[in-house]
């Protein structure tokens, strides 16, 4: 049995095509009055409408029904994952943790899988990262998402179907840097559009941005192949170019002074902050991370942000 936690739109694809495929999947959601409308409409009507449950995926609201899984993919948002972790070990021990969370932990500075080790250290702990929107997963189209674990062939095979390939790698840093910083990024590339400084610019602040995610990963020990692959590469190009990207749209909204919705989660925000701390810390120059950071906590307006990015020091690329 597969257990997935968290019913948002991303848990709910994952849950259709892995339900599709025949597996026994065990979809929990934490409101009690969603699940049952769940059951009873087979859809997920707020986040994902679109998308019809397999008769193979049981709704649920009680975490302990996830007790006894293969594996628990946890697709509840990054900053809230230490506390679900720490609320429901009895239901989690004993399954192979993997997080579908990009980000890092601001009260921590921590990725998913140190947070899953410290709460349950005996649990295998991995993450599923790479460019996926939910959309495009529930309705069956080609999607390939990367597994970063220490020994995953089993749950690659587990958790591939005809229209999810999954690629496996042990970096497990990488991964998660890669899937985290590409946020932030696509926020600054948001800012960038909505400001009116036009798709060169973008393509420059991608590049820039993708030197910034390498420089970054390598100094917390990450391989930079794994961040030339499906979950730093292949994430940045799919976040920074499609509307269906949530950070996008917010640094569009940021860019142009228009209003966001605050009832949307934006992994980026919190990330960069975070990032933009660690970095201080690891002398680590992050321009970009760093300006995103102080355009979110009003620190700057937004053009002294431009001034101060075309201004640095010319160097070598």
């Amino acid at each position: 049995m597969i257990g997935i936690a968290g019913a948002g739109a991303f848990g709910t694809a994952l849950a259709i095509a892995l339900g599709q495929d025949s597996r026994d999947v065990t979809l929990w959601a934490r409101d009690g009055e969603q699940a049952q409308a769940m059951r009873q409409t087979r859809r997920n009507m707020g986040r994902l409408p679109d998308g019809l449950l397999p008769a193979s995926v049981t709704v649920t609201a009680d975490p302990l029904d996830l007790r006894g899984a293969d594996v628990i993919l946890l697709t509840v948002p990054m900053q809230t994952l230490s506390a679900f972790l720490r609320d429901h070990p009895q239901a989690l021990t004993n399954s192979a943790l993997i997080a579908c969370s990009k980000g890092v932990d601001l009260n921590t500075l921590q990725g998913a899988t140190a947070l899953i080790r410290a709460a349950i250290p005996q649990a295998v702990a991995g993450i599923l990262t790479g460019p996926s929107f939910a959309a495009d997963i529930a309705k069956g189209l080609p999607t390939a998402l990367t597994l970063a674990v220490a020994e995953g062939e089993g749950l690659q095979h587990l958790l591939s179907t005809p229209t999810l390939r999954i690629y496996r790698t042990t970096d497990v840093i990488g991964a998660e840097l890669g899937g985290a910083l590409k946020n932030v990024i696509a926020i600054a590339a948001g800012v960038v559009l909505g400001a009116g400084l036009g798709e060169s610019a973008r393509a420059a602040l991608m590049t820039r941005g993708f030197a910034e995610m390498l420089r970054f990963s390598a100094s917390l020990g990450a391989r930079p192949e794994t961040l030339m692959g499906l979950s730093g590469f292949g994430d940045l190009v799919l976040t920074c170019t499609s509307t269906q990207s949530r950070n996008l749209r917010f640094g569009l909204a940021l860019g142009s002074g228009a209003a966001f919705d605050p009832g949307v989660t934006v992994e980026g925000v919190a990330t960069s902050r975070a990032v933009a701390r660690m970095a201080a810390g690891l002398q680590v120059d992050m321009p970009i991370t760093r300006m995103v950071a102080d355009l979110i906590d009003q620190k700057i307006p937004l053009d002294q942000a431009v001034i101060s990015l075309m201004s640095r020091p010319l160097k070598q690329e």
